[in-house]
């Protein structure tokens, strides 16, 4: 079978190169192409466009790039047509991603949606238009079954992928025993520091996670830095501070870490799947928050660990809170009350009792090659 992937983000990217393998073990002869990154490439699919040319956070920052986004979409699907797939997975970022859900559906190819938009959260309206153009809805969050029942749609709860992906890592490797080592560190216990992956999150929030270093002379600060962001942007952020940055080896320094400060999204699930405290930042433009503030209803938390226990494991810091003070108290709490800590690191067990027992991404191969046509 021909497959074609739509993958807008980091995080898709991982999860579309482990859906890869496990659907090769179902379909050895299966061909991929699509929209991705590095890791779907070295699965062998044949990438179109790299993420890093389509993220842009934000309603405002869609909007100022608006011409961009709406080619993208047109080249995508010229480029669909042209390969004539079997099956058009998509993976989350909803807003171009539904708009080749329909594209497909209208051009009678079939569309499976992994890891659907989060519309229990926001534009609900969504759900119609999933109905519509989705055959088959790949769910990753345990609340999500009941949600679509309320519409009559059957979905299929697969787990997290993002157990999967840990669970191919080695938590006792050399690289993590040696961590300090192998990045030239001193003894003194870490603080990890994760600004995102996207530029915008990078620009808005690292220059102020960077001014509490001060606060914490006992501790180091290490930044996580990714490959597809250039060293320029963080250096001129650093301002030739003496501040070590670590490009790659996220696992090893969140293992390594006394605690973190992160920005909201997939690395807030991953330091709690990693057992490592954590403070959650996220800070857009005001015009974004504002408008992301009318649609979302009904929502108290932003991060998917404290969504999922409804209940506040960690701290979040949104917009205004995201400053020296507050970033300050938060990191103190956590780092000198063992009991909020053990706390946090039970309500982590808990969490990963509610995400499934791992396995998604041969679950969601099962799905998509069960119907072979």
């Amino acid at each position: 079978m021909k497959y074609y992937i739509v993958a807008g983000e980091a995080s898709g990217d991982l999860h579309a190169s482990n859906l890869i393998k496990a659907i090769r073990e179902k379909d050895p002869e299966a061909d991929f192409r699509g929209w991705g990154g590095d890791l779907m490439e070295e699965q062998g699919c044949e990438l179109v466009k790299h993420y890093r040319d389509l993220a842009f956070m934000g309603f405002w920052e869609v909007f100022k790039n608006l011409n961009t986004v709406l080619r993208n979409i047109t080249i995508c699907k010229v480029d669909i047509l042209l390969y004539e797939p079997d099956v058009v997975i998509l993976i989350d970022y909803p807003g171009f991603n539904l708009r080749i859900a329909q594209f497909a559906k209208e051009n009678s190819i079939r569309v499976v949606y992994y890891i659907a938009p989060q519309v229990w959260a926001w534009k609900k309206g969504r759900v119609k238009k999933i109905m519509a153009f989705v055959d088959d809805l790949l769910v990753i969050l345990p609340f999500e079954e009941a949600f679509y029942a309320q519409y009559n749609y059957p979905v299929h709860f697969v787990g997290n992928p993002l157990l999967d992906a840990m669970a191919q890592f080695d938590r006792q490797s050399d690289k993590v025993r040696n961590f300090r080592q192998y990045q030239s560190l001193n003894e003194k216990p870490i603080i990890a520091i994760l600004p995102g992956s996207r530029k915008q999150e990078i620009t808005a929030m690292l220059p102020i996670m960077l001014q509490v270093i001060d606060d914490f002379p006992d501790y180091q600060f290490v930044i996580s830095t990714v490959n597809w962001q250039p060293y320029s942007l963080y250096s001129n952020i650093l301002k030739n501070r003496d501040i070590k940055l670590v490009e790659g080896d996220t696992y090893p320094l969140l293992l390594n870490a006394t605690a973190a400060v992160v920005a909201s999204g997939t690395a807030s699930l991953e330091t709690a799947l990693l057992n490592t405290p954590q403070v959650v930042c996220y800070k857009g433009s005001w015009i974004s928050y504002f408008i992301a503030k009318q649609l979302v209803k009904g929502i108290n938390y932003i991060s998917l660990a404290n969504l999922i226990l409804d209940k506040q494991i960690f701290s979040e810091l949104i917009q205004g809170e995201v400053n020296r003070k507050r970033i300050v108290k938060e990191l103190r709490a956590i780092l000198g009350d063992k009991e909020t800590i053990d706390s946090m690191k039970q309500d982590y067990e808990t969490l990963r009792d509610k995400l499934g027992n791992g396995g998604a991404s041969e679950k969601a191969a099962e799905v998509i090659c069960q119907k072979k046509s």
